[in-house]
Order: C-alpha cells, then structure tokens, then sequence
C-alpha cells in the first residue's frame, strides 16, 4: 500500500508536468538547510533558556532518528521498487535509509518547539509552524523519497521527543549538577552509540555484482548528529560554567551580531566544512568533528563575542 500510494502521487506529478515540485522541494530544503539552524539564532538573540531548550530537542532527536535509521534500516522507496521515479535530484541529494524520516523529524521538532513556545503569544506564528510540518512531511511522500509511515514514525518521535525535554527541563530548574551528570550521561550515549552503529551487521544486497546501499555512507548522518550532540554537550558545560550568557535585550548590534553568527554557521556548515575536514577524515570521522566544531561555536564561542560586540 506505501508504494501504491507513492505512485498515487507521482502520477499527479506527471499529470500536473511537476508543477508542485520545486514548491514542496524547497519547503523540504528549509527543514533540513535552514531550520536547524534556528535554535542558534533563538540563543543568541532571543532567549538563552528557550535557546537551549531548541538545541537540545534537535540534538536528541538527530541522535535517536540516526540510530532508528541504522537499526532498521530500511531501503529507499525507488530501490524497493524500479516503478519509483523520485522527482529532481533526490536519488542524489537522499542520505541514509529511508525510515524514519530525518526532514520530518528536523521540521516537527523546530517547527514544533516554536509551536509550544508561541502557541499562546503568537497564535497566528503557531498555526504557520503547524501547517510547515504537515506540508514538508507531505512534501517526502510527494517527491518519493518517502513512505507514508516513514513520516509518520519521523513526527511521532519528535512529538515524544520535544514533550520529553519539555518536562525534563522543568523538573530539573536550573539544578547545574543535575545538568552536568546528564551531560556525562549523553557523553556516554554518544560513545555507545558509536560502538553500535560501527560494530553491528548490515544488509549487504547486490544486484549484477553491485552493492545496492553502502552502509558506510549511511552512517554519515549519525556520526553527524553524535558530533554536533557532544558539541552541545561541551558548549553548554562551558558557557553555563564560564560565560554565564544572556541575551544583550534591546542592543543595536544583535539583529547584525545574530545574522553574523548565522552566515559563519552556514558557509562552514554548507562549504568549509565538507571541502577541509570532510574531506581530509572522510565521511564518518570529518563529518562529527565538523559537526562538533560548529555546535561549540553556536553554545561557546559566538555569545563570548556577541557579548562583547553588543554594546560597541
């Protein structure tokens, strides 16, 4: 029936001459090119506690949707199926296996942290992120990159996921010891992570003496999310032990310092980063470090020169 009902939506894509794709492609792009880098913005330029909040909802839920990914490991809708002809570029662009869906999970759980934040202030703002998750989740099942219950699965966990911080970071206040023993706690999570996504079996399927699906290349996006979770991890034992952050409120420079941050966050995240460490360590290795850099910068570096550039 998955397949069924993604070759429902691509004969409306051919029918309509792909009249809708590049709409749904680029609502799809922002939840995985731009979104996640709205929690760096919300700390640095509107509050530090929600900041957090952001930060640690999109670590978590990368780290746990990774692993999901490479204990299943389930294949793409067009290798399950040759009559699947995904629209663009997506059999390029597509990283890792196909369940549970990482853009929906990235949309629903920035998206969806928004919606919890605004839902009372900003009533029309919440609706707005409502509406972005349905559609970007709609958007994998239309372009056929995913199934249904790939998007299904991927909005599931990051409802649980933003519901389980939430209470969490109420019933913990502000306690700096209860945060540092969780802190060691997700260190060791990472590492046990590691250790199961490198030392556990995976298919190895041919078809004419080549490898369907490289497990290699499926392991980039955890070895991502491990990389930018210990980033956060180190950044924030840092900043609340050292730098004390708070948000310069009604400073001249933040709207400048705060597009700065994001400018630098995207050329190293989008460019520098694949072209140096990427490149230099490979997909596995240069992918976490890079990731770790840019998550420590974000949490530890860029509010030190905000706070000094603030007032200037």
């Amino acid at each position: 029936m998955d397949i069924q009902y993604l070759l429902f939506l691509q004969g409306i894509r051919e029918a309509t001459g792909g009249v809708f794709d590049e709409v749904l492609n680029v609502i799809s792009k922002v939840a995985v090119d731009i979104m996640p880098f709205l929690p760096f913005v919300v700390f640095w330029c509107v509050s530090r506690k929600w900041g957090y909040r952001y930060l640690v909802t999109l670590g978590l839920g990368e780290l746990v949707n990774g692993i999901i990914k490479l204990t299943v490991c389930a294949y793409r809708p067009w290798i399950r199926s040759d009559l699947v002809e995904p629209a663009g570029d997506s059999k390029v662009a597509a990283t890792g296996y196909s369940f549970p869906s990482g853009h929906t999970l990235s949309s629903t759980v920035t998206y969806g942290t928004t919606f919890v934040w605004q839902r009372k202030k900003r009533k029309w703002l919440a609706e707005i992120c409502g509406v972005m998750i349905a559609l970007t989740a709609f958007s994998r099942n239309f372009l056929g990159v995913h199934t249904p219950q790939d998007v299904i699965v991927g909005f599931t966990e990051a409802v649980i996921i933003i519901l389980i911080v939430g209470a969490a970071r109420e019933k913990i206040n502000g306690d700096e010891r209860m945060l540092d023993i969780l802190s060691i706690a997700g260190v060791v999570a990472v590492i046990l992570t590691l250790i199961y996504i490198t030392q556990k079996p995976y298919p190895m399927d041919y078809v004419d003496g080549v490898l369907l699906v490289d497990p290699g290349k499926m392991m980039n996006d955890s070895f991502k999310a491990c990389g930018a979770f210990l980033g956060l991890i180190a950044g924030s034992y840092v900043e609340r032990h050292y730098i004390h952050y708070e948000v310069p409120v009604g400073s001249k420079n933040l709207p400048i310092l705060g597009f700065t941050g994001f400018a630098l966050a995207f050329v190293w995240k989008e460019y520098l980063a694949p072209v140096t460490l990427v490149t230099d360590l490979g997909g596995h290795w240069g992918n976490l470090i890079s990731r770790f850099i840019l998550w420590i910068f974000a949490v530890a570096v860029w509010p030190v020169f905000i706070r000094k550039w603030a007032d200037d």
